[in-house]
């Protein structure tokens, strides 16, 4: 069990749960939206989304104007909504409090960079969310929103972690974790580089692409749970093991199993379960963001 309880929370945390969503006009953004239900490979697909804070490829084949299908998008951006502690039930208590931690982590790495950090948002939401990012209902899993520089969440979301074989508070931990680590991405320019790479690639070179985003994100997850480990004593015993074993359920090539079709590396765009556990346990056993360059270790040159 993670040690939260009566640690600071987060002031980034924006409960927007009951709030209806609308799909809006349409306005020529394309990106890739999971449909259907939570059976056969919409379980694999959703597996892969909520376990690691969802798939920023959708976010970013959206915003180079490619992938499949059509996305509703909003009129305009996410709704104001106050900032505040997000609620008191423990299940966004939990969510405020890891946020908060992660916030320590990285406005100490920048400072140390001699950088600022800019703190994101977490955005509560209940079965569908307007973002910059398009409209989205709880099924794509949690996602992280560049324009917003948002984390988008449906708490609900979480009574399925369990059920597909992620148990424990660390888990959930891991998904913040995973997702600001797409912020930090963000803000030092990794996505948009990607970005501009992948437009020139072929599909097979971009979904390479992507392994390298989702790993390096994995690192910077690691990292955070470096420092709440060894300076603030946030996690317990376990908490690690259990991280690495929701690593090692997700990786593209335990999923592909599960849905029993063959192992395809070339379609991957998280990584290995073994990939996934590396990438963890580097930024964990480090707490160096130098050593969660997952291009150059590539030998890819963005």
């Amino acid at each position: 069990m993670v040690d939260w309880r009566g640690r600071r929370r987060s002031t980034n945390v924006e409960d927007a749960r009951g709030q209806r969503a609308s799909r809006g006009s349409r306005m020529g953004g394309k990106g890739i939206k999971l449909g259907g239900g939570l059976s056969g490979i919409g379980i694999v697909a959703v597996i892969v989304v909520v376990l690691m804070g969802g798939d920023p490829s959708m976010i970013l084949n959206m915003l180079m104007g490619g992938g499949a299908g059509q996305v509703s998008m909003p009129q305009s951006g996410p709704a104001q909504v106050p900032s505040g502690t997000g609620g008191d039930d423990d299940a966004a208590a939990f969510m405020s409090v890891i946020l908060a931690d992660t916030e320590t982590t990285w406005n100490r790495i920048f400072q140390a960079a001699g950088q600022s950090y800019p703190e994101p948002k977490l955005r509560l939401f209940t079965d569908a969310v307007n973002s910059s990012c398009g409209y989205n209902t709880a099924a794509t899993g949690p996602f992280y929103c560049p324009p917003d520089q948002r984390v988008f969440l449906d708490l609900g979301f979480f009574n399925e972690l369990t059920k597909l074989g992620a148990p424990g508070d660390f888990a959930q931990a891991y998904v913040i974790g995973h997702e600001i680590g797409h912020h930090v991405q963000n803000v030092t320019g990794v996505l948009n580089a990607v970005q501009g790479r992948k437009q020139r690639v072929s599909k097979v070179d971009a979904n390479a692409l992507q392994v390298l985003v989702e790993l390096q994100a994995d690192c910077y997850a690691g990292i955070w749970a470096h420092y709440a480990e060894n300076e603030r004593d946030l996690l317990e015993a376990g908490d690690i093991q259990e991280g690495l074993q929701a690593a090692a359920s997700i990786g593209d090539d335990r999923l592909q199993k599960r849905a029993g079709r063959q192992v395809q590396p070339e379609s991957f765009t998280h990584g290995s379960s073994a990939q996934r556990m590396e990438w963890f346990k580097r930024g964990f056993d480090t707490g160096d963001v130098g050593r969660c360059d997952t291009f150059a270790d590539a030998g890819v040159r963005l």
